[in-house]
Parts: C-alpha cells; structure tokens; sequence
C-alpha cells in the first residue's frame, strides 16, 4: 500500500467531548471502521463502543451535562436536513431526541442539566427558529426571524439562553441576544450598531458555575477576534488583558477560575491560561490574585510547534489537545503527559514540513504555506486552495496534500484575502468582488512560485474544494493562460443557480459577500460566476460533487458541465451519493485518485 493511501487508511481519533458533570463519560469521533463515526468512551472502566453506524458516516454529536446520553444529528446522506437523535451512553436504542420538531437544518443545540433542550433551526421557508423541548412536552417556539440565527449557550442553572443573530443583515458579522427560557429578551450587544458597522460578535460560553451569569464573548473591536466577559444581568463588560498578536478564542476551565486561550497567529496555533479570579470579580480590577502578586494573568501552556484543532481543560487542571503539524500526523495529547487515547493499528506515515512565504499583493503581504519533493524545481505544482472562504491554511497535517507531494508535485496553499488568522480587515476584504480579489492574491503567489524557480509555469494546477473548488472553476476561466490543469470538487459553478437552490443560511452569506440577491445586483453575480466564463476555459477540467449536497446543489454544477460538453472541451465528472464530501475513508482516497490520474494524464504524461 503506498503511503498516500496509508495516510488516509490509519485510524484517527478527535478530541474527546466529556459530559461536564460526569467528566469520566466522553464521546469521540473516528474512522477506525473505516468511516467517521462516533465512538463512548467510559475513561473508569477504559471500555468504548460504537455509538452510530450509518453508510455516510456521523460526526455531530455531544454529551447531555449528565453523561447519561448521547445526542447525534441524523441527516439522510449527508444532505444536513435532519432531526437530533439520542441513545443511552451505555448503549441502546436511538430515539427522536426532540420528538415534535420537524427536520430541519441545525442551529445550534444546549441542553440543560435537567433535561431541558434549546433546539436551532433553519428551513428555506421558515427561516431561523429556536425552539425549547422540556422533557415529556412539547417544543416551544422562543425565536423566528428570517435572516440567519442559532443557538450561542445555555447557562449553567439553565436560566439564560445566549442567541447569535444576524437581524441586521450582515451574515459575516453577529450580534448577540441573551433570552429568558420564555423568550423575553434580557439583554443585547450588537457591535454593528444595526448593521452600519461590520463588526462581529460570538458566543463562547456561559460560566460553568451556579450564581454566575458572566457570557464569554468573542469581539472584533480591535481589528482581531478575541474574548472578553459579559454580564448580561447588569451591562457590565469586561476587557481581558491578553497581548497576542493573532486572533484570540477561549474556553472556561471547568471551575470558572480561568479561561483556556487559543492564539492563531500567521497559520500555527498555541494555547494559554489566563487567570480570573474570583467570580463575579474580573481579572484586573483588584479580586485577581496573580495581579495582587504581581504575576502575569497569562501562562503559556506548552504545546510543539504546528497546530492546535481543538483543546478542552480538564476537571484535574490537565489541557487535552488534538495537534498536529503538516509533517506529523494528528495525536490527542495532555499537558499530564498521559496518552489520551492511541487509536489501534496502523499508523500514519508522516510527510514533509511546510515553509512559509511572503508575497507582496495587490491588497498588502500575502502568506503562503509550500511543501515540495526531494530533488530541484521546478517541480509540476498543485495550487490547493482552501475553502470557507472565512478559513485558513495552517501547519497542520493533511493527506491529500502530502499525496500530491509523494507523486512529485510541489503543494502551495496561499491564505488569500477572506482568510481568517491575519486581522478582521483581511478577512473582511473580499466583499463585492468575490472571487476576483481572491484570484489576484493566488496570482501573485503563482508568479513568485514561478519566478522562484519552485513551479514550471506549463504544469500548474489549480485545485480546490467547496470554496476552494469555486475558485478553481473561477480562475481557470479569467484565467485561462495560468493553468494546465483544474481540479474543483463540491463547487460553485453557476452562482445564481447556486443561490436559488442553497441552504438558507449560506443565501444570507451570499447576500452580505455580494451585496444583495441576483435580482437586486445582477452584475456582480455575473462577475463573480464561474458560468459567465466558461467558454473561455482552456485547461481540461475535473469536477467531482454530491448530490445531495446542500451547500454547492448539484444541478448548478450541471449547468456548468452542459457548458462544458457544448463546446466538447476536455471535462470529466464525478457524482457520489453523499453531500458537501464525505466520511467514507475508500470514496475519499477513490476521489483523490481520480484526481491524480488526471493531473497525471494532462500535466505529466502530455509533457
């Protein structure tokens, strides 16, 4: 077996969730039958178990604050229209967990420890919906409006709800509403002062302690995301004294002492403790015990270089970490030193470290991440842009990059502008002009990739899922002298078709990127679709996609292969039966394949 297919065959594990008031009981996800499912663990007894078993897989699930359930999403091949499901922890039958609410999209989910459920919803035709389900009755509607909204966090004694919603129309920039169980508002920050600025607010989490009503929030207001407390009982916000230059998030440790902070900085990621104190008193304003001592209030918590992808404290003070770098695999460790858990049998072959470049753009310093084989360029090279287009490539371990490196091509990723991880003004910067602002950035990473000597200017492919895919079929057509080769999996093809047929939530994100619907601002739909320039295409193009995908419909994707097959223009397509990718290992190395069969068919064979 070669080592690509290795890497995507050896058995991954998630960072496990654990039920807060039963801390022993945890829930993970893993592919060790070969699909990503969710796996119980009791840490007493060391026992596991499967928990779903469904032909495209599970990943959405948690753990009720008791332990005593697991609540899963069961959607119908990955289309994410579905019902939250529940078994016994320690096994048993599925039951409707919500027994009243009808399919829908998710939004957000709470539960309480007595049982009770906060319960987001979407549906084209109903919008946004927050429901609460008590036990034994039937849900209550608390909340509708049209444009997007969820569910944020429930507190701890289960008396204050926090919603994020987007009323003001901004779908990139939240506010935030706290509602009592009965709807009635509490209180509301919203930083975009009714939509006029674009700034946004997230929920991070209620104390985790009785008598605190303190809301950890995530703000922009300094031109970065980063936390501060809220207390939506008296207006009282608190700033954090946390001087990093990245974006900033957080999480409580489980007795509200502290919080557990994740700094990600130009694509690495590290982890610190910032005291609190007492609660009730903010850090800094005289209760805090490490400021009285004159010790800092942040503590580095030791972690390797790369990337964290998830961290929870532990009620023993212990830090579990999913990390990993674009050379070693994924592992869940512990600031105790303990294994967390070591998945069984085969182990993943590592690949080569990235190195980080520096390009100057069009709309300031672009960061790009390249890998490359042994030996000299320039090297065929696979451009693999990411999706989002609110993400960001990190030093973080993925498999079909290293794939393309095993086979002999250099890997770029450039974090283009949309990209998180680099200041609000980056990621905010490609309104309007979606797509074309993302394609300057990639072609000045693709001259310096040239003129560095790393890349053959003949033999460039452009590559890319989702978002990633869009940009791909984007830039092969207002492109069409860069490239010899397109590879877009789950895209945008046809954006207005696109639109008319996405989930709601993602319609709301269209119009805030693009101003408005196809009806009201024609123009920049056009501009922006990769359908307008599709006759223009030159390099031969592969496409796979889902059909029942809910995030990139397939029947736009049709549009834009009929195009294609109307000019006989070199194409092949590939249609699987799951949604927006999927969690079946063999479809995915199947895919990646394909997609290396034809680069090597139309970049390496024909040279």
């Amino acid at each position: 077996m070669p080592d690509w297919e290795k890497r995507f065959r050896a058995p991954r594990i998630g960072l496990p969730d654990w039920a807060e008031d039963a801390p022993d009981r945890s829930l993970f996800v893993s592919n060790a039958t070969g699909t990503f499912e969710l796996y119980a663990w009791d840490r007493a007894t060391g026992s596991q178990r499967q928990a779903t078993d469904r032909p495209n897989g599970t990943t959405d699930g948690t753990l009720s604050p008791d332990g005593r359930w697991i609540w899963w999403f069961s959607d119908t091949d990955g289309d994410e229209f579905g019902v939250w499901m529940r078994q016994p922890f320690e096994g048993g039958a599925d039951e409707p967990a919500t027994p009243g609410l009808a399919a829908s999209y998710p939004g957000g989910l709470a539960i309480g420890r007595d049982g009770t459920a906060v319960v987001g919803c979407s549906t084209d035709e109903e919008g946004s919906t927050v429901h609460v389900v008590r036990p034994g009755e039937p849900p209550v509607e608390i909340y509708r409006h049209r444009e997007s909204a969820g569910v944020g966090d429930l507190s701890h004694d289960g008396s204050l709800i926090a919603l994020e919603h987007t009323e003001h129309g901004d779908a990139m920039h939240s506010a935030i509403r706290v509602v009592r169980p009965d709807g009635s508002t509490v209180a509301e920050l919203d930083d975009t002062n009714g939509g006029t600025e674009e700034l946004g607010l997230s929920v991070m989490g209620f104390a985790p302690v009785d008598g605190d009503a303190r809301l950890l929030v995530g703000h922009q207001r300094r031109g970065r995301w980063e936390p501060m407390l809220w207390d939506p009982l008296t207006g009282t916000e608190t700033a954090l004294e946390i001087d990093l230059p990245g974006d900033v998030g957080a999480d409580w440790y489980p007795d509200g002492s502290a919080l557990l902070v994740e700094h990600e900085y130009q694509a690495r990621s590290e982890l610190w403790r910032y005291e609190l104190g007492t609660p009730g008193g903010a850090a800094g304003d005289g209760t805090d015990a490490a400021a009285a001592a004159g010790r800092s209030l942040l503590t580095r918590v030791e972690t390797p270089a790369g990337t964290v992808s998830g961290a929870t404290a532990r009620p023993d003070g212990a830090v579990e970490f999913l990390w990993s770098s674009a050379a070693q695999p994924p592992e869940v460790r512990s600031t105790s030193g303990k294994v967390v858990l070591d998945p069984p049998g085969m182990k993943a072959p590592g690949s080569v470290p990235v190195r980080d470049v520096w390009v100057e753009g069009p709309g300031g310093r672009i960061h790009a991440l390249v890998q490359q084989p042994a030996g000299e360029g320039p090297f065929p090279t696979v451009f693999d842009i990411h999706g989002g287009p609110t993400w960001h490539d990190s030093d973080a371990f993925a498999s079909s990059p290293a794939a393309w490196v095993d086979h002999g091509f250099a890997v770029v990723r450039v974090n283009y502008r949309g990209s998180t991880g680099y200041g609000r003004a980056w990621t905010d910067a490609l309104k309007h002009r979606v797509g074309l602002i993302e394609l300057e950035d990639i072609a000045a990473v693709r001259e310096w990739a040239v003129s560095s000597g790393l890349a053959d200017p003949e033999r460039l492919v452009l590559a890319g899922g989702s978002w990633g895919g869009y940009l791909t079929l984007l830039g092969l057509g207002t492109q069409p002298d860069a490239w010899a080769v397109g590879l877009a999996a789950v895209p945008v093809a046809d954006y207005v078709t696109a639109y008319n047929d996405e989930m709601e939530a993602l319609k709301a994100m269209d119009r805030t990127l693009l101003g408005g619907t196809p009806e009201e601002v024609p123009e920049r739909f056009e501009a922006s679709s990769p359908l307008t320039y599709v006759d223009a295409v030159r390099a031969p193009v592969y496409i796979s996609a889902g059909v029942n995908d809910p995030r990139c419909p397939i029947q736009q994707v049709e549009n834009y292969v009929q195009r294609l097959e109307d000019r006989s223009h070199p194409h092949e397509v590939y249609r699987y039966d799951a949604g927006h990718g999927s969690l079946v290992v063999e479809e995915r190395i199947k895919q990646v394949r394909l997609e290396l069969d034809f680069a090597q068919r139309y970049v390496i064979d024909k040279r």
